[in-house]
């Protein structure tokens, strides 16, 4: 005996709507997240830079956050002493801009929350000024860009023909 329902076109088109809508779904939480995790990333820079909490507390500040953190959150990454630097120079460098400097993070609905972090070490690391950064980040998002796309157009300096 067969108990599998005789499958016609209705159902299959039912089916497929639910498969869509669970991808959409999950691809809205994935960004979600994303954002999230960049204004932790944003906060953690911005306490670091407006403490001067590496000048105050000595040469083995990081280590000692990142342990702190590594301990708290065994679950999470991103707390390398590494990846703690990026977050004070994600900070320090995105709030030059008037733009971001103006509004409140827990407000904020900005490009640069809508980009991976790898995105932005990679811009953080490569461009010379918050213009730019932006430019590539604005580009990244219009185009879709992926790491090794944006990559590409910094090692171009795309920013020099196209961005001024």
């Amino acid at each position: 005996m067969d108990n599998r329902m005789p499958i016609d076109k209705e159902y299959k088109q039912w089916i497929k709507e639910i498969k869509s809508y669970i991808r959409s779904q999950q691809i809205k939480a994935a960004v979600k997240v994303n954002t999230e995790l960049l204004k932790v990333y944003w906060r953690l820079g911005s306490d670091i830079a407006t403490h001067k909490a590496d000048a105050q507390w000595g040469s083995k500040f990081y280590e000692s956050l990142s342990i702190e953190l590594k301990t708290e959150f065994p679950d999470m990454r991103g707390f390398s002493v590494t990846n703690l630097k990026y977050c004070k120079r994600f900070y320090e460098l995105y709030s030059q801009s008037n733009i971001i400097s103006q509004q409140l993070v827990d407000e904020m609905e900005l490009p640069i929350f809508s980009i991976p972090w790898g995105h932005h070490t990679e811009i953080i690391a490569k461009c010379k000024s918050v213009d730019e950064a932006l430019f590539y980040v604005n580009k990244t998002i219009e185009n879709g860009w992926s790491r090794a796309m944006l990559l590409n157009f910094l090692d171009t300096k795309l920013y020099l023909t196209e961005g001024k």
